[in-house]
């Protein structure tokens, strides 16, 4: 049996593959979110962390030899990055304002925490704004309803397409309700918003859209 020094996104979703799971069978397999299965689908050189590491290395393990010769197969390097492939994932991002503050959820990584929008993996053929909505609620507990679409385009740190939707608060108090993804939940001062996120991480019509608000 092969030994996994590190897992990351590309490797999870090779053992995903390998024992021939969806996505949702395979976060309830692991015991993990969905949202996580979805995050090593956008981000394959991610490392997640390490109590998620020893999971991965438990599920393993645990795999029968077909499982893990798959597994062998799948998780290769290719040849070329899958540019093409990576592209064609899409991520829903919730831009949600409430007066003068944005929501924003704060999400753990392999060595810091770095605040964002709320967001979520969108499935083939589901609406951008649909899952903007819902994961939005799933994230916070909080109800939006959509302003306007923002806008799409390839993330330069993930590669996966990015769509933004500017969502107005309807109700709900907002709270960590993904505690695996997320470290926390906070409605931030429009005028603070680059002391939480570098502006130049900004998508621009997301600050051509807060200054208009």
């Amino acid at each position: 049996m092969n030994v996994i020094d590190a897992w990351d996104g590309r490797k999870a979703c090779a053992l995903q593959q390998a024992f021939r799971m969806t996505q949702e069978a395979f976060a309830d397999h692991l015991g993990v979110s969905v949202r996580t299965v979805g995050k090593w689908h956008a981000e394959p050189d991610a490392a997640p962390r390490p109590d998620v590491q020893q999971i991965l290395d438990t599920a393993y393990e645990r795999a029968n030899e077909h499982v893990r010769r798959r597994f062998t197969l799948l998780s290769r390097p290719p040849e070329q990055p899958a540019l093409a492939e990576a592209q064609a994932l899409r991520v829903a991002i919730a831009v949600v304002l409430r007066g003068a503050e944005v929501l924003l959820v704060c999400r753990r990584g392999d060595d810091a925490l770095s605040w964002q929008f709320p967001a979520g993996m969108c499935k083939p053929g589901a609406a951008v704004t649909s899952v903007a909505v819902q994961e939005t609620h799933a994230e916070t507990g909080v109800h939006v309803a959509v302003r306007e679409e923002l806008g799409t385009r390839v993330h330069p740190k993930t590669g996966v397409l990015a769509s933004y939707v500017l969502c107005d608060y309807l109700a709900g108090e907002a709270s960590n309700l993904d505690a695996v993804e997320n470290m926390d939940v906070a409605w931030v001062p429009l005028a603070a918003l680059t002391r939480f996120i570098p502006a130049e991480n900004i998508f621009p019509p997301i600050l051509s859209a807060l200054e208009a608000a």
